[in-house]
């Protein structure tokens, strides 16, 4: 397999008129050797057209691109010894399983005995030994984009490049799909780049994730390193489900401990539901990394599942305890979703399942503070 170097990555689309869109700028990214590489980020991020660029599809208009050592700016496609999966399969509709396995073999004039060694153990791979005389219209969404991914493999390219492959399948099948990917990298050994907009699939799939934004590379990291140690707002609201609550707000140092004061609108201040802005105490560390903004604006980030219900947390400290209203309550199963609202500030909680509760119900909430961040609402960036 091949390490992939990406340095100063950069695509502009030209205009009649103007700079032109940089839809990628000046990124750089190293995916090492067997490793499993997700591209993850809203539409129009960048994420699919790096991987385009990687492919050859897509002209590079700074930059290089670098497979197993070599510089591949000026190389064709073919020539690129990569194999792509696509979105919407790209099957031959007049073929057997069998024939869209072999085609890109015998397009490269492989030996018949070889061509026929690698598509049945593909087919054995990924579970189609029975479904090699059908034709595509004969089989599932998921067979069909299985066939995709063994017609990839057939090649033993050094790099796999997947393009959001899961997204025309129902929700069942993407979670089986999914797995079947993970399992097949784990047997391959192989180096995969994946591109999806779901941080799901990004979040259970990947060794590393590189969340973009706008063409930038917002964090490259682990997938629990950027859920519990977002570099900034992007990532902490774009991994995680239900994602990060963020709170505006002001560090105010009383008595010698250092608290976070939730910003109060104007409008708001004479609510007639009786809330009081937040108040909450910091923790020793929190207050350490928000000691230089004291009397400054800042953005308090705390997930879901560190908000719970006050009168079911044991030792719950008062202090950081704070009565909101819930505004809808979600049963899940194996846990419950309360959307809440404290007079300014909308913000989920993952409370458990057993217990009910009513919409306008007013509770009282613990803000389990050890695991929360600060960060500068200008740069976004999280305070260290």
């Amino acid at each position: 397999m091949a390490k992939v170097v990406i340095e100063s990555l950069t695509k502009v689309y030209p205009e009649k008129t103007g700079p032109g869109v940089r839809a990628v700028n000046a990124i750089d990214l190293t995916v090492e050797d067997r490793e499993f590489m997700v591209l993850v980020g809203p539409s129009g991020c960048g994420k699919s057209t790096t991987l385009r660029m990687i492919a050859g599809l897509e002209e590079i208009s700074a930059g290089t691109i670098a497979i197993d050592g070599r510089v591949v700016n000026q190389v064709l496609p073919k020539d690129r010894d990569i194999a792509m999966v696509f979105q919407n399969y790209a099957l031959y509709p007049h073929m057997s399983v069998y024939d869209n396995l072999a085609f890109g073999l015998k397009m490269r004039n492989f030996p018949k005995p070889e061509i026929d060694a690698r598509v049945r153990e593909a087919a054995a791979l990924l579970g189609l030994d029975q479904l090699l005389d059908r034709r595509p219209k004969a089989l599932s969404g998921g067979q069909r984009q299985r066939v995709a991914v063994g017609r990839a493999i057939v090649r033993k390219p050094k790099v796999f490049l997947f393009d959001e492959p899961l997204s025309n399948l129902d929700a069942k099948m993407r979670v089986s799909t999914r797995t079947e990917i993970s399992k097949l990298h784990a047997r391959l050994g192989a180096t995969m780049i994946y591109v999806t907009h779901d941080q799901v699939e990004a979040m259970t799939m990947g060794d590393r994730i590189c969340v973009m934004k706008d063409g930038d590379i917002m964090q490259v990291a682990e997938p629990l390193t950027l859920y519990n140690h977002p570099e900034n707002l992007f990532v902490a609201g774009f991994i995680g489900s239900p994602p990060m609550n963020f709170f505006s707000g002001t560090l105010r140092r009383t008595d010698r401990r250092i608290e976070f004061v939730e910003a109060r609108e104007p409008a708001r201040e004479a609510a007639p539901n009786g809330s009081n802005p937040l108040s909450l105490p910091l923790p020793e560390e929190l207050a350490r990394r928000g000691a230089g903004c004291i009397d400054q604006p800042v953005v308090l980030g705390i997930r879901p599942e560190h908000v719970h219900d006050a009168l079911t947390t044991t030792g719950a400290d008062p202090a950081r305890t704070a009565e909101v209203r819930i505004e809808v309550a979600e049963p899940m199963g194996a846990e419950t979703y309360l959307y809440l609202s404290t007079g300014v500030t909308n913000f989920v909680a993952r409370v458990r399942p057993t217990d009910r509760f009513e919409v306008n119900q007013r509770i009282k909430v613990h803000f389990d503070l050890d695991h929360a961040h600060l960060f500068d609402p200008v740069t976004g960036r999280v305070l260290k």
